[in-house]
């Protein structure tokens, strides 16, 4: 048991999260795939912590986005030493402003290349880490 646990630690894929949304955008439009974007707070919004664990980072999550996804992460700390960059920050606003005006968190959007809302999840996904994998694999597929 303990071989499987460290094969799979080992051949999960690590997560890249695309920082600049125009570059996810570009990237998605060039490998003819979807945007997930999410938003959080990473060091205070405890189900925005769950979300990142128990679905984000989940091997069957990494696996398809691989495949299918661009990330972007619209992260919004409290404390100051886990503020990005002010290039970051200023990015992450923007986004707000356009696509979590009411400041929800978390907020997970699946977009098209160009940006336009296909599915929407406000707070953690009610279901099962793999069915929402599922969920978000489909459209993936239905849009190809």
């Amino acid at each position: 048991m303990k071989l499987i646990s460290l094969f799979i630690l080992l051949t999960v894929l690590p997560i890249n999260w695309e920082p600049d949304f125009n570059n996810a955008k570009k990237t998605a439009e060039q490998n003819h795939k979807l945007i997930l974007l999410n938003f959080s707070g990473s060091d205070w919004c405890g189900p925005c912590i769950v979300l990142r664990k128990d679905y984000l980072e989940n091997a069957v999550f990494t696996e398809m986005a691989d495949k299918n996804l661009v990330l972007v992460n619209a992260d919004f700390p409290r404390k100051k030493k886990n503020t990005g960059t002010p290039e970051q920050v200023k990015r992450n606003e923007a986004l707000a402003e356009i696509y979590n005006k009411e400041g929800s968190f978390p907020l997970t959007l699946l977009l098209d290349a160009q940006g336009k809302v296909l599915k929407t999840w406000h707070g953690k996904p009610d279901a099962a880490p793999e069915q929402w994998v599922e969920e978000i694999n489909a459209i993936c597929e239905s849009r190809k």
